[in-house]
């Protein structure tokens, strides 16, 4: 089944996947837009919204239940070290997220999808309408999920600036993310030239979500597949897919869209980022002579290059153990915490010993670094 488009409905072959079979599930639902009559765009030509047949339903009742249906369905084959993604309007959102709750998912992030070039509110009676809410969620409060949070800052362009970010600077990845509604050639479109699906997700915004919530070789599940944007983005970033779909047409096109994808693994994809270098002692830095023995180390952070005679100075023994003043042996997490003299007990002391190479002062963290490569062939990426 996996690397598959079911043209079927996802309510009845949910039901036929394994328990906990599956790593990731992005689910776009339907919104049930609860729209009446035409809507009409300022010159008078009619807006192609949603009004489709699957977005219907004739009570609230009946949506409710049909929410809860598949929502236990996903839950049911979500590994538990899996998470749900499930994307919605103002017209659905807090009802499928009450009902997560309400069958024990546990809420991670609420994502705010800032549309760059959202549809106009054309008669101007209220404001425009430029985001929808996603959710993250696991299956349980104790599940250990899959989260590349470095691979998440490098995906980051929303708060870094072009400049800064071609210089370097990473931030943290936070819940509003601008990204434009899909349009232009990746909007799919009819034999007469009529976008497929009024509610087509961008590529970006998938490639987000796969990228720092699963893993290569992860299996990727969508429950109403629409034009596969889902399984396309999977399948580029070497991940199998399942996706689910009762429409014959979008599983048609869905089929010619993934012929058409080649697999693409670059640092993101294989989150290299997020990958953790092998744990190095001082002890095994020393023996190589990396660190020497009974060497004077400087405690100093910051990019401006001070005086060494000025510095707070520690000796370090042959097993990587630091004595300075009336202490006679410590670590250098707990003596750099001493010298400091701040409220905490430990500091990361690799951040802030240095040693003299030739007259100035060279990191300790970045000695580790050359270890790393050098001896045990790691190439730490950026931090």
């Amino acid at each position: 089944m996996l690397n598959t488009i079911i043209n079927a409905d996802c309510l009845q072959t949910l039901k036929t996947l394994d328990n906990e079979s599956i790593d990731l599930i992005f689910a776009d639902p339907p919104y049930w837009m609860r729209t009446e009559g035409v809507l009409s765009r300022v010159e008078g030509t009619a807006f192609d919204g949603c009004d489709d047949d699957w977005d219907s339903f004739k009570t609230e009742a009946e949506y409710l239940e049909f929410t809860k249906t598949w929502l236990c369905e996903c839950k049911r084959v979500l590994n538990k070290t899996g998470s749900i993604w499930v994307i919605g309007s103002m017209q659905c959102i807090y009802t499928i997220g009450g009902i997560m709750q309400e069958l024990g998912f546990w809420f991670i992030n609420d994502v705010v999808w800032h549309k760059k070039n959202p549809t106009p509110n054309f008669r101007g009676t209220r404001l425009n309408n430029s985001h929808e809410t996603l959710i993250w969620a696991t299956k349980s409060k104790d599940s250990k999920y899959t989260f590349n949070y470095k691979t998440a800052k490098e995906l980051n362009t929303d708060t870094v600036a072009t400049e800064d970010y071609n210089k370097g600077e990473r931030k943290q990845l936070g819940s509003v993310w601008r990204i434009a509604v899909c349009n232009g050639s990746e909007r799919i479109k009819d034999e007469e030239g009529n976008k497929l699906h009024p509610t087509q997700k961008p590529e970006e915004l998938l490639y987000r979500i796969i990228n720092i919530s699963s893993k290569l070789g992860d299996t990727v599940l969508d429950p109403f597949g629409g034009t596969m944007t889902t399984a396309k983005v999977a399948k580029q970033c070497g991940r199998n897919y399942i996706s689910i779909e009762q429409n014959e047409t979008y599983c048609q096109y869905g089929e010619k869209r993934l012929q058409k994808t080649k697999t693409v693994l670059g640092n993101i994809e294989k989150a290299v980022f997020d990958i953790k270098p092998p744990k190095v002692t001082l002890s095994e830095m020393i023996s190589l002579e990396y660190i020497n023995k009974n060497e004077t180390l400087y405690l100093h952070k910051g990019v401006e290059m001070a005086i060494p005679d000025t510095l707070p100075q520690a000796v370090i023994n042959e097993i990587g153990r630091i004595a300075f003043g009336e202490i006679k042996e410590t670590d250098i997490h707990t003596g750099a915490a001493i010298l400091l003299g701040g409220k905490r007990d430990r500091v990361n002391g690799f951040d802030y010993w240095n040693v003299l190479r030739n007259g100035l002062l060279v990191s300790i963290k970045d000695i580790r670094k050359n270890y790393r490569k050098e001896v045990l062939g790691f190439t730490e990426y950026r931090l």
